[in-house]
């Protein structure tokens, strides 16, 4: 019998990679601050897998540093949540081997992850190979069974079912929730040369670019070569699938129709999507600004909600370690 709980709890991640961009808020954060429920609705910045593909100190701090600020500008509530560091929960160590125990080699090496990073040439250490397993104890940890995702991390979800469950079936218990997934609903989310938004492409609008550099970043968007006379498709456009993610409804039908009858350039598309950009992120900006001079009060929320995430992976560990015979 799978060990389901009714009450629904939410858990997901962010692994800390610098300055974070549109592409991370509509397709993670903003699902995430939406989703607060409480001591039900766990946040991680996950800087264990970071260290697959970074292994400078100072970096790791400062990237972890900068996305905690980000979730907390964008409107995560600390006191309606439980914002934490990977790395504060050491039970995920013990957890992951356990899981690796059982799991079967075929498991791990059919992960989209890992394959796509070695198609782009990038040289796997175990860490990278091993990810699914850590991914599954984020999971199954906190008894979370509720998993916000995009497409391209439905299979890391399905993997940490059937661990769960190898687990729970070799050693006779109920152990582990087995969580579902919940997919995101943002679309995807195009880069300034069409290619979906990424730091590994350099491609990015930064959720606190301003000024002059954002203003460079949305005239730089790429787009197809009409004239500012000739009727355009809306929805084979850069500008415009971005400016969607912003704007309402009623704005969204206006540049449609702009773009249809002709005599609206790209250039005036540009302006309304950066007219919006800042609308939309300049209270998250001002956020950020206050909240940089009071870094202690960052750390304090850390520190809190490490302490409540670990409780709860204690208990979780605890039941793994009777049920395997290491209590």
């Amino acid at each position: 019998m799978e060990n389901e709980k009714k009450q629904e709890r939410y858990l997901s991640g962010i692994q800390p990679s610098g300055q974070l961009h549109i592409g991370n808020y509509f397709g993670a954060i903003k699902q995430h601050v939406e989703n607060q429920h409480g001591d039900d609705s766990l946040y991680f910045i996950a800087n264990y897998h970071a260290l697959t593909t970074i292994n400078d100190a100072e970096t790791v701090r400062n990237y972890t540093f900068e996305a905690t600020l980000t979730y907390l500008a964008c409107g995560l509530d600390p006191k309606n949540s439980i914002l934490f560091k990977q790395s504060d929960i050491p039970e995920l160590n013990t957890m992951t081997w356990l899981l690796l125990c059982i799991t079967p080699m075929y498991l791990l090496e059919k992960s989209v992850s890992y394959k796509d990073k070695i198609a782009k040439g990038l040289t796997p250490n175990a860490g990278l190979f091993t990810y699914p397993a850590l991914m599954a104890s984020d999971i199954l940890a906190y008894d979370s069974n509720v998993v916000p995702v995009g497409k391209d991390q439905v299979q890391h979800v399905e993997i940490t079912r059937d661990m769960a469950d190898k687990f729970n079936k070799t050693f006779d218990s109920e152990v582990f929730v087995l969580p579902t997934y919940k997919l995101s609903t943002t679309p995807y989310v195009p880069g300034i040369d069409g290619a979906k938004m990424s730091k590994s492409y350099n491609n990015y609008i930064g959720i606190f670019d301003e000024g002059n550099e954002l203003k460079k970043k949305v005239m730089s968007i790429v787009t197809s070569s009409e004239a500012l006379e000739d009727p355009k498709d809306p929805d084979n456009c850069n500008v415009f699938a971005l400016y969607k993610l912003f704007a309402s409804e009623e704005k969204i039908n206006e540049m449609a129709e702009n773009y249809r009858k002709g005599g609206y350039g790209f250039g005036h598309a540009k302006k309304e999507l950066l007219n919006v950009i800042n609308e939309k992120f300049e209270p998250f900006r001002e956020k950020r600004r206050e909240l940089l001079a009071n870094p202690d009060f960052i750390n304090d929320v850390l520190n809190e909600g490490g302490k409540k995430a670990k409780s709860i992976a204690e208990q979780t560990l605890q039941r793994a370690l009777i049920a395997s015979g290491l209590d």
